[in-house]
């Protein structure tokens, strides 16, 4: 059966609430500002029940992954996109931080999993396998399917972060899923720090 990952944003008022979705296999959320329980900024949840917003309201960041047709997400929707999942075979969702310092280059690469990303904070000029270069902001998200060869260069002047939610093979658990193009050119490449959230076996 197909499924999709999307990426939405919410904005809870204060003591607004955020309910799981019936139909979704799995989700991630991520608290971006203000507060929420059970949520810490900075930080994210495979949800497992309801979010309450604090006296100052919040603003989430909500991955799911839905069978298609997908049901009415809410919020607002900064990216969706099919992934074909056997589901036969075992896997993962991990959502994850990683953060460039300023003029960092990950030379291209791909994963074993696709994955939706959002830029948190300062600038990526991204590439995905053949298409034009796009500068990333924060508040834009993008797709990755892992087959393509992917670019991502931070600029000179500012560090960048993005955070990022992937459905992996099962096995991948506590591993890295990056593969490189060219290892060599990897080693040379100046270091990206990457802070793992969730890593966690879902059932689809």
């Amino acid at each position: 059966m197909a499924h999709s990952l999307r990426l939405v944003e919410d904005r809870l008022a204060p003591g607004g609430r955020l309910e799981p979705a019936a139909r979704a296999r799995a989700a991630v959320l991520y608290l971006v500002s203000g507060s929420a329980a059970p949520l810490e900024r900075d930080r994210a949840w495979l949800q497992g029940g309801v979010v309450a917003a604090g006296p100052a309201g919040a603003r989430i960041l909500r991955w799911e992954l839905v069978r298609q047709p997908p049901s009415p997400a809410g919020g607002r929707v900064l990216c969706e996109h099919p992934l074909a999942l056997d589901p036969r075979a075992a896997w993962l969702i991990r959502c994850d931080r990683v953060d460039f310092e300023p003029g960092a280059v990950a030379p291209p690469h791909g994963h074993k999993g696709g994955g939706i990303r959002c830029l948190l904070a300062g600038r990526l000029d991204v590439t995905v396998g053949g298409g034009a270069p796009r500068v990333m902001r924060p508040g834009d998200a993008w797709f990755e399917s892992g087959r393509e060869p992917v670019l991502a260069a931070a600029f000179r002047d500012e560090p960048a972060s993005f955070i990022r939610c992937a459905v992996l093979p099962a096995e991948l658990r506590g591993l890295s899923s990056i593969v490189y193009a060219d290892p060599a050119a990897a080693a040379r490449a100046a270091p990206r720090r990457y802070t793992v959230f969730v890593d966690e076996p879902i059932r689809i």
